[in-house]
């Protein structure tokens, strides 16, 4: 390529020894890379990144935009570890590498990374790395749920109630963005992404066949083992596999709803618990072109965007009562009160919407069921002013997991409670015609 038949001739001695010496930084980056071990390799970044002497200066030596994620994983450790005057003097290093890594690991978005890099310490990124499968983001939803629960654990001194000690999250596992894009070219599914731009008729004509080609979708085989390994360490315990885009819960926009999310029960044999594994995922990942998302990203001018799924993997939270499992309460909560029923009520103070069973029917509105709505500025206010109401606008259905016949259900309440279950008391009334008597304390012989 440049002209040359005999560079030890033709070339000063200068120009041949440069030559030679960047060949041979070559073949000795290719060789040790070959064969370094990678606890040798670690071994080496430890003695690198080493404390200095007293009184030497700190300074960041690489440039973190271009280096290995485990040299600035070892790198912000060490910092961390430092006492707390010297670790005051490398602040700034410190924070240009959870930069770094917030933003090619959890999202681009100014706004989100200004407030992440205030409360996320490396180990919380770790957490992040270590339980990630891929290369890519983890997604709005995820990026989200885990800024949310940092935020929760700085317990405001003025506040009386320690919210820290009453806050948890469920064990999480995410699935990258980019392991979205490798499944579309695996499976040549890249051409469906021009459907935003269809008509109206034509997008919702389309996408059962879509839907169809998504499911009959093959992964690359390293993200199956991924996968096997995450079961494996899961046990049988009852998952759900959610999405994750990179424009949900945005900054400015909701995605509430657009996006699937399924229940995997995890009760079968190691086989059939990952083929339920990979068809949630794979129907999470059709749901990024359902007709409802693609609209709502039109009107909200957002089609142009390469919107690219991520997939939360979270252990669901409950416990099992018969053959069912689901939780005592789950729900949603939303920020601003729209619905003031009273005039003591604060919109500002948000409310939220609880149901008994799986947080499904509190997220998704059903035409058959009601939520019971608690407005957080004045708890016991309920919108219900009389018996006749109440029972109205009760909960009549309730959504489990069957871990005997291994799905989800939605069933009706009668169906599944019953006397024995634990707190009925603070669930469920009598209904004495024109009055509702509280219960009492497991009270045998209930009517249903």
């Amino acid at each position: 390529e440049e002209g040359l038949s005999n560079p030890l001739v033709q070339e000063s001695a200068e120009e041949w020894a440069e030559r030679v010496r960047i060949i041979r930084d070559h073949l000795t980056d290719f060789y040790f890379a070959l064969n370094l071990p990678y606890t040798l390799f670690e071994e080496i970044v430890r003695s690198v990144l080493s404390p200095r002497r007293p009184g030497e200066e700190i300074i960041l030596t690489f440039n973190p935009e271009l280096a290995p994620w485990d040299i600035l994983f070892a790198q912000a450790e060490e910092y961390e570890k430092l006492p707390p005057e010297r670790k005051a003097k490398v602040h700034h290093h410190l924070q240009e590498i959870i930069v770094v890594l917030t933003r090619g690991m959890i999202s681009d978005q100014l706004d989100f990374i200004a407030l992440a890099r205030t409360h996320f310490d490396i180990f919380d990124l770790k957490r992040i790395y270590q339980r990630r499968i891929g290369r890519g983001k983890i997604g709005g939803k995820a990026a989200g749920i885990m800024l949310a629960y940092k935020i929760l654990q700085e317990d405001d001194p003025e506040d009386p109630l320690p919210i820290s000690q009453h806050v948890a999250i469920p064990e999480s596992y995410f699935l990258g963005a980019d392991v979205f894009y490798d499944f579309l070219a695996y499976n040549e599914l890249f051409p469906y992404f021009n459907q935003k731009y269809r008509t109206r008729e034509e997008i919702e004509a389309s996408y059962p066949r879509i839907y169809h080609n998504f499911i009959q979708g093959h992964f690359p085989e390293d993200v199956v083992e991924r996968l096997e390994a995450l079961l494996e360490r899961v046990g049988n315990r009852p998952l759900i596999v959610r999405s994750s885009s990179l424009l949900e819960d945005n900054f400015g926009y909701s995605f509430a709803g657009k996006y699937d999310s399924f229940f995997c029960p995890n009760q079968g044999t190691p086989e059939e618990n990952l083929r339920a594994l990979l068809n949630a995922i794979r129907r999470v990942y059709a749901s990024t072109l359902k007709p409802d998302a693609l609209f709502y990203r039109r009107q909200v001018g957002l089609v142009d965007y390469d919107e690219r799924m991520a997939v939360l993997i979270q252990r669901v939270e409950g416990f099992q009562y018969g053959r069912y499992f689901f939780p005592a309460v789950a729900g949603v909560g939303f920020s601003r009160n729209p619905f003031r029923w009273n005039r003591r009520i604060r919109r500002e103070d948000g409310f939220l919407r609880l149901v008994w069973g799986l947080g499904t029917r509190a997220v998704d509105r059903v035409a058959n069921d009601y939520p019971r709505i608690v407005a957080l500025s004045h708890p016991q206010l309920r919108p219900e002013m009389t018996a006749a109401k109440i029972k109205k606008y009760s909960q009549r259905f309730v959504d489990v997991i069957d871990l005997e016949e291994n799905r989800f259900k939605t069933l009706p309440v009668a169906e599944v409670i019953s006397s024995d279950y634990p707190g009925i008391e603070l669930l469920a009334s009598v209904d004495e015609g024109d009055y509702l008597r509280p219960l009492h304390f497991r009270e045998p012989n209930l009517p249903p």
